[in-house]
């Protein structure tokens, strides 16, 4: 059971956490964010047009007060293509990349359980990471097609050794600290050893690295699709957008401009909140 001291730490740690998202950097970053997600979100409300509407004799044509941010080579409404493009981002940070970070904790921490285990571990983790992202996405789109799920197991994939490693120098490196040494002196087990100590403190680091994996995960969903890896037409996301337009950039040099936007505005809202964590962390 908990001492009354222990109690007020771990209620200031989830406190001083969320407040570092409620000013200044993180709070910026989470405004950001969550109006791209809620513009992905409402999609349906917001478009003014369907995703896949076209218009008779509107290919690639310029901003208008019809077209918003103009239409693409086979006139469809860019703007509502955009908004609905968001969604398949959205995935990518909402379930593919805390999806790899869950997968590769629990086995960073079973990592630090047994040698034997470390061992196996670690050496999956060197097979993993001995393959570059595009290569991984390459092979996965041979052997199940392109779409959003190999978007996702691509990152899922790319995830788990970063959040494995992680974890595993941050378990052993708390177990080493003299609270948790001071701990083991009065007699308590190793089970409560893990749950009071040791991953209340490890957790600081792996939202960083949350916040910044989301960010890395909008890149290769960006890549993927630009190569022609992920997402395949008619389906609109912001990767296979931006390919479009830089192809169209000579007769539509403004096609790409509202999918750049939203990615550079998702990347850095992410950025700002990992920033807010981070020296949040650091202050500790």
């Amino acid at each position: 059971m908990e001492s009354a001291p222990d109690a007020t730490k771990t209620a200031t740690d989830r406190l001083g956490r969320w407040a570092a998202l409620r000013r200044g950097r993180g709070l910026a970053g989470v405004v950001l964010v969550g109006v791209v997600a809620l513009a992905g979100l409402a999609a349906p409300w917001l478009a003014p047009y369907a995703p896949d509407e076209q218009f008779a004799g509107a290919a690639l044509l310029g901003p208008s007060g019809e077209h918003l941010l103009g239409t693409d080579s086979v006139g469809r409404d860019i703007l509502s293509r955009t908004l609905y493009g968001i969604r398949i981002d959205l995935v990518v940070i909402f379930l593919a990349v805390p999806a790899g970070a869950v997968i590769g904790s629990l086995l960073g921490l079973a990592a630090t359980r047994d040698g034997r285990i470390d061992t196996v571990i670690q050496r999956a983790f060197d097979l993993i990471l001995a393959f570059p992202t595009i290569v991984l996405a390459i092979a996965l789109t041979m052997v199940i097609g392109p779409g959003v799920w190999t978007i996702a197991t691509v990152i899922v994939l790319a995830e788990i050794p970063v959040f494995g490693r992680l974890t595993r120098t941050s378990v052993l490196t708390v177990r080493q600290a003299p609270y948790v040494e001071a701990a083991r002196t009065l007699g308590a087990d190793e089970g409560w050893i893990l749950r009071r100590h040791v991953l209340p403190n490890c957790l600081e680091p792996l939202t960083v690295q949350l916040a910044l994996a989301m960010s890395v995960g909008v890149f290769i969903e960006g890549a993927m699709s630009f190569l022609g890896l992920g997402i395949t037409p008619p389906t609109p996301s912001l990767g296979s957008l931006i390919k479009e337009g830089t192809q169209n950039a000579y007769h539509s040099p403004f096609f790409a401009v509202g999918p750049l936007a939203v990615v550079v505005v998702l990347v850095l809202g992410l950025l700002l909140i990992s920033q807010a964590l981070a020296a949040r962390s650091r202050l500790r």
